[in-house]
């Protein structure tokens, strides 16, 4: 367990599926993009912003917090925005990032949805995903998935929020620390 979620680190392996950065599966709703709230959120909250057409609550720092985890991760969106998702990409200060595609499949309130896609695509590979909808299947596929894996929750009307971003750099950097160095006291 994890301050956020649940998680398994382990430790990667010398060559783990080929890339230096474990995966980071980004959704947009309620992690970007505020919803869920009552009244509309004020800064410093989120600014709004117009986006293909459609004003935005964007949550204030979004850009910053995804362009730090850049650092560490590779980022993919997960989102029903699928291919949309770019839409954000030059707002939030980042290039286009991969996308996931779900064929159909989203909807509102759950993440389960998300599940196939990602194996696929984060196989043999770390893998980090933020949401504001995870269900018991998630977790339960994080238990049964073979290679490190972290589920950090948000909540939806507050999204990305820099105590996300410290548990995942910290959680990136164990997966690249030196089991010598972890085993040495300090």
């Amino acid at each position: 367990m994890t301050p956020f979620g649940f998680g398994r680190s382990g430790r990667r392996r010398s060559g783990f599926g080929g890339a230096d950065k474990p995966v980071l599966a980004v959704d947009i709703d309620g992690v970007v993009l505020l919803h869920g709230f009552d009244e509309p959120p004020g800064w410093p909250a989120a600014t709004l912003e117009m986006i293909d057409g459609m004003i935005y609550p964007v949550v204030v720092g979004a850009g910053d917090r995804l362009r730090e985890l850049s650092k560490h991760f590779d980022l993919v969106w997960a989102s029903g925005w699928e291919r949309r998702s770019n839409l954000l990409s030059p707002m939030l200060g980042l290039p286009e990032r991969p996308y996931l595609s779900f064929g159909g499949a989203a909807r509102f309130g759950s993440a389960d949805w998300k599940l196939n896609p990602l194996s696929e695509y984060a196989k043999g590979r770390a893998l980090a995903w933020i949401d504001d909808s995870f269900d018991d299947s998630c977790y339960e596929w994080v238990r049964v998935r073979e290679e490190p894996t972290l589920l950090v929750p948000t909540e939806s009307e507050r999204g990305i929020q820099d105590e996300h971003v410290a548990a995942l750099v910290g959680w990136a950097r164990s997966l690249r620390a030196d089991p010598q160095e972890a085993a040495e006291p300090g």
